[in-house]
């Protein structure tokens, strides 16, 4: 009979199927990304730019570099490829296409690959390069079809197929119209297979015209939280690996709800985590003899009989008033069950109603789902716009999952933005705040300290204001998953020793020193008293006899018989402490097989029953 908090046991195989579970009884079991590099290896991308700048060639490759590595520690079973078009030298599968060189196939990243995209890098990479693959004619039909052809060779399900295009050249075949029909062509061809095809455009002299020709071959945007082509090209390291990462980042909804407005109006939105706590990934164990990963199952036997149990045959049981009532796991799904999931409007606030200690957890974040219920786009903008402009917020009951309990959420507006580049910073959509229920609010005695003068709090004013700085929490890395990454990474590209990590937590103490001047020691002489020395411990107090200083007073565990017997007709033997319990067996000479407190329950109550 399995206690009321223990849960059936799933095996490893079903625990991929949970963890794709949506909400609503929808489960979509998402396939691999996929993402093709297809750069362009013409003369013009090896051209240094001005002030040692590196060349454009230069400037994919660490991009390429850097997708790889994060895609071995976040997603390592993503398929990525690298093509370069515009070569002399041609390799390809059945050697089909000319001017098309496959570096990569469609294939996971690995330690092999990054040592790869490392040796073309620098100067020596681009002398590699050029011994390599060389520069000849273009044909950027010729490399969509080859790209065609890796897609169609990878048998496994692919969620998502992505094909960036990395080029400094707006004209690539030089105004030649049947080599720009043949590309137009097969450009719609792959877009017509779900792939989807972005340009990163790089600087070239005299700038990129993307009306001349690259206009017709990208994708445009999958939905309205994506700005499509970017008219800009990129003249810096930063800016193509944030685009690169924007149009990367995968957007898998935790849920797909329905958000109820009224009787039949219905919204269909799709729930983000927005930030994710980064983690060291957990560790796998293997079989020492094969290094092959090992696969743990859980087994319940009868521990009378010896039996096997099937999952029909457990059962949960809870004790109430003495007895064990035992129920069907159907039954238990019932009583957890309070309705469908699903977010219903209660009414809206106003926003200074929502209190800073109202954030209980991370907050999630929702997004409309046009293809689930048309319309859902349209509604959803418009109580976006109204809330923010009436400065509201909706508050809600929400069920994020089936037989998850009941919160109440507020839903809080957020408008787009985006940066100089044109990149998207925030997406339109609401916020989802968890809201605290009553019991969730007590309240805290504060600490008896004694008070500060205003002398004191206006000198720790002057000191708050020369320390504050704009904090932005992507300038702060974890020192210690940056350095077990490192590690990790010198182990698999044989390096000699891991790369140096600038712990950025640290704070900087030289510049605080000059920010602060003397206030830190004006602040010193008006808190503590002189000669104060905050490094020196004082000695401790040792408490003589005569104080009291003795041996403490143990607390009482003896119960009474008559005392016994009441917490026995009130059912209430649980209040009583493990000790109370022992010491009460002990007294009647009960001998018990365990030390847990409902053993020690189950053996007074049986003593004092007969």
């Amino acid at each position: 009979m399995a206690e009321w908090n223990a849960y059936y046991q799933n095996e490893d195989e079903e625990q991929e199927q949970e963890e794709a579970e949506l909400a609503g009884g929808d489960y979509k079991v998402s396939g691999r990304d996929s993402l093709v590099f297809l750069v362009d290896a013409s003369k013009e991308m090896f051209i240094k730019g001005e002030d040692g700048q590196p060349s454009n060639f230069d400037m994919t490759m660490q991009v390429v570099r850097s997708v790889y590595t994060s895609k071995i520690i976040s997603s390592h079973r993503d398929l990525v490829a690298l093509v370069f078009y515009g070569t002399e030298q041609s390799k390809n599968p059945r050697n089909s296409f000319k001017h098309v060189y496959v570096y990569h196939d469609l294939d996971e990243p690995g330690a092999k690959r990054v040592q790869e995209v490392d040796a073309l890098r620098g100067e020596k990479g681009a002398q590699l390069a050029a011994q390599t693959m060389g520069s000849g004619e273009t044909s950027l039909g010729d490399a969509l079809w080859c790209c065609a052809n890796l897609y169609s060779d990878i048998k496994l399900r692919l969620s998502h197929k992505r094909l960036m295009i990395f080029t400094c050249r707006d004209e690539p075949h030089g105004g030649d119209s049947a080599k720009d029909r043949q590309a137009r062509t097969k450009a719609s061809d792959l877009k017509e297979t779900g792939v989807f095809i972005d340009l990163m455009h790089l600087i070239k002299p005299g700038g990129f015209d993307v009306s001349l020709f690259f206009r017709d071959i990208v994708s445009p945007p999958e939905d309205e939280s994506e700005l499509g082509l970017q008219l800009e090209p990129c003249d810096k390291l930063d800016d193509l690996q944030k685009r690169v990462r924007a149009r990367d980042t995968k957007k898998r909804a935790l849920a797909r709800l329905s958000l109820s407005l009224g009787e039949g109006l219905n919204v269909a939105v799709g729930m983000y985590a927005t930030a994710v706590g980064a983690r060291k990934p957990a560790a796998i164990r293997l079989y020492r003899e094969t290094n092959e990963p090992v696969r743990s199952k859980t087994r319940t036997f009868h521990t009378q009989t010896g039996s096997l149990l099937l999952p029909s045959e457990l059962k949960k049981a809870q004790v109430y008033g003495r007895k064990q009532i035992v129920m069907e796991s159907d039954e238990v799904n019932a009583i957890k069950k309070f309705d469908e999931p699903g977010l219903f409007l209660i009414g809206f606030k106003p926003m200074e109603k929502l209190k800073l200690h109202h954030h209980i957890r991370p907050s999630v974040f929702i997004y409309p789902e046009e293809d689930n219920v048309k319309g859902s786009a349209c509604l959803f903008s418009a109580l976006l716009k109204k809330c923010s402009e009436r400065k509201v917020f909706a508050l809600c009951r929400g069920i994020f999952r089936r037989n998850y309990p009941p919160r109440f959420v507020a839903l809080v507006p957020q408008m787009e933005e985006v940066d100089e580049g044109k990149v998207q910073i925030t997406p339109p959509g609401f916020n989802v705040i968890y809201l605290p229920f009553a019991d969730d609010l007590r309240t805290v005695d504060p600490p008896r300290c004694p008070p500060a003068s205003q002398t004191q709090v206006d000198k720790m004013k002057e000191i708050i204001y020369k320390l504050r700085f704009k904090y932005r929490s992507d300038a702060f890395e974890n020192p210690v998953l940056q350095q077990h990454f490192r590690n990790l990474e010198a182990l698999a590209l044989d390096m000699m020793a891991p790369e140096d990590i600038e712990d950025l937590i640290m704070p900087k103490v030289d510049q605080i020193d000059q920010r602060l001047g003397p206030l830190v020691e004006e602040f010193k002489d008006l808190v503590y008293p002189a000669g104060y020395n905050p490094e020196t411990k004082p000695a401790p107090k040792r408490k003589t006899a005569d104080a009291g200083g003795g041996a403490e007073k143990k607390p009482k565990v003896e119960v009474t018989e008559d005392e016994l017997k009441t917490h026995m007709q009130n059912g209430t033997l649980a209040k009583l402490t493990v000790p109370m319990l022992k010491e009460a067996c002990k007294q009647f000479g009960i001998r018990t097989t365990g030390t847990k407190k409902q053993d020690l329950i189950d053996a007074l109550s049986e003593r004092m029953g007969s």
